[in-house]
């Protein structure tokens, strides 16, 4: 992937949303996604450019990357975009699971015909879509609207937007995981046993449904640093 930052204009109407929110969720988005690969050098005259907008919410936003540890700034010089941190991202990923999995299990205890329904319905467009490679941004939407789906369903959406504000990390190591064979199916297959599992008032099905699913990535971490070392930290792995 290319390290270069290709600075295109922006034309987002930004309506409601702040100049700082709406520049922190374009790069952010672009990190995730390695458009903005480890490495990858941004210039805030460039950024300044590139948004329309003054030196502050520029300052801001990268700020804001910068303490969920996305990107490091070299105060008068430069910002650069930080590499995966391994430590960060398996104590984010046992955090998800502690809250995820609790969150499935209360779902199973007073089934919502109405949550079920709208997370099968979530499925069926992912379903649709695995294999093809050229729709895994919509694919990835899709998969953070299903798990969306399950927070807002017990009532706590806002726990949502904390726990993906910490996976920066993770999501990052997901991306580079996705086109994989196989990988969007099993996606798929995942949420179906999560759901049946909810539909049917298992808590221990869907417990062990959406551990499974979320351990998937982070029992590769291994092979993906060796496959992409230049995107990951040096640091031992935290476990076997």
């Amino acid at each position: 992937m290319d390290k270069a930052l290709h600075v295109t204009a922006d034309n987002e109407t930004p309506g409601t949303v702040s100049a700082a929110q709406r520049v922190y969720d374009r790069l952010r988005g672009q990190i995730i996604a390695l458009e903005l690969p480890p490495g990858a050098v941004l210039s805030r005259t460039e950024l300044v450019d590139r948004f329309g907008v003054s030196q502050t919410p520029i300052r801001e936003a990268l700020q804001r990357l910068e303490a969920e540890g996305l990107v490091r700034i070299f105060p008068q010089s430069r910002t650069v975009v930080r590499r995966i941190d391994v430590r960060q991202l398996y104590e984010t990923h046992f955090f998800r699971v502690a809250v995820e999995c609790e969150v499935v299990r209360r779902l199973t205890a007073a089934p919502q015909p109405e949550v079920v329904s709208r997370a099968r319905a979530i499925l069926q467009m992912q379903k649709a879509l695995a294999g093809d490679l050229a729709q895994m941004d919509l694919f990835n939407d899709l998969d953070r609207n299903f798990h969306q789906a399950l927070y807002r369903g017990m009532g706590v959406g806002a726990l949502q937007e904390l726990v993906a504000s910490r996976l920066g990390h993770l999501a990052r190591c997901q991306r580079l995981e996705l086109p994989k064979a196989g990988k969007m199916e099993n996606i798929v297959n995942a949420h179906a046993a999560i759901l049946d599992a909810i539909a049917t008032g298992n808590p221990e099905a869907a417990d062990a449904a959406m551990r499974f699913h979320l351990s998937g990535t982070i029992g590769r971490v291994g092979d993906l640093r060796a496959e992409w070392p230049d995107y990951f930290t040096g640091d031992a792995l935290p476990f076997p």
